[in-house]
């Protein structure tokens, strides 16, 4: 037999075993904190700080590269932020008015084709980048809450500085769109809403954002990430729900528009909130392609035909 371990022994072994749950506790501390702290930081200030742009095909250009007269134009939105665009007038007299929201990490020249189009059916437009994009001013992206009164800023600006033609239109795209849903939902100066690719809820894009780039899971992350977005936005996570948006706008048309292929904003999500859409003149397409927010440049003949069909159901409004 051997003999039992001397009492020096079994204190060496206890004092192991107590130094390793410590450095266990101590490293499962460290993870919880990066996890739960650190990595939720990191993609809030990345999403509302950053101010990377995407290359763009049209960078570089303006209306005058597609032989449109335009002006450069300054306004603010509600709480005053710079915002800077374009606005390119009608050839004629307008038939109504098209403001144009871009995506995220992007700016107004992602709309520039769509603009060319709006100008060719007979609209004025107005281009500008959302606070904190391109030439605008601003510290802070919320990814379309508060971006909505840039929305509205610019349809304020487009009818009472321009003496644009009503009807007003908003047309986004992503960001743009669930900018432009928001601000249909809360000012009845907004009479019509294209929405491409919209996301359906702060939280809800942010979980499947994390799943399909990192293959995290949606909760805790997406929870803490969202609550971080709205406190830099200085709003509850709760506020930021598009399929509520489409219900308050009421009867008023929304087109929604979704890419088949695109993984991103998946085409449920248009026809859930073409579902939860009050107006009797809610149109729906969902057009060939794969890339997020590329409709217009992948199926330019059935997308052009959409909104042709879409905007001559508007029905026109005095100035």
């Amino acid at each position: 037999m051997k003999p039992p371990p001397s009492p020096s022994t079994q204190s060496l072994r206890a004092n192991i075993w107590r130094s390793a749950g410590r450095v266990l506790l101590i490293l499962a501390i460290m993870g919880a904190v990066f996890y739960l702290i650190v990595i939720p930081w990191f993609f809030v200030h990345l999403l509302t700080k950053g101010r990377y742009q995407y290359p763009d095909a049209n960078q570089g250009k303006t209306p005058k590269s597609y032989g449109l007269d335009f002006h450069w134009v300054e306004f603010h939105s509600a709480e005053g932020i710079l915002l800077r665009g374009w606005f390119i007038p009608a050839a004629g007299p307008a038939r109504g008015t098209i403001i144009y929201g871009h995506g995220l990490n992007r700016a107004r020249v992602e709309m520039l084709p769509e603009a060319v189009w709006g100008h060719a059916l007979g609209y004025d437009g107005l281009l500008f980048d959302f606070r904190h994009a391109g030439q605008s001013g601003g510290e802070t992206t919320t990814l379309g809450y508060q971006e909505r009164l840039d929305v509205q800023a610019a349809a304020r600006f487009a009818t009472e500085q321009r003496r644009s033609a009503p009807p007003v239109i908003a047309w986004g795209v992503s960001m743009g769109a669930a900018a432009a849903l928001m601000a249909a939902a809360d000012s009845p100066d907004i009479a019509a809403v294209i929405a491409d690719s919209s996301f359906l809820s702060l939280r809800h894009t942010l979980a499947h954002h994390l799943r399909f780039f990192l293959h995290l899971p949606g909760f805790p992350l997406a929870d803490l990430v969202a609550w971080g977005v709205a406190r830099q936005g200085g709003f509850w996570p709760a506020q930021f729900n598009l399929g509520e948006a489409v219900a308050r706008i009421g009867s008023r048309p929304v087109l929604f528009v979704a890419v088949e292929g695109d993984r991103r904003m998946p085409p449920w999500i248009a026809r859930e909130l073409y579902a939860r859409a009050a107006s009797p003149q809610k149109r729906l397409v969902v057009l060939p392609g794969k890339r997020h927010g590329e409709g217009f440049n992948q199926a330019t003949a059935q997308y052009q035909q959409a909104v042709k069909e879409f905007l001559a159901g508007i029905p026109p409004r005095r100035p």
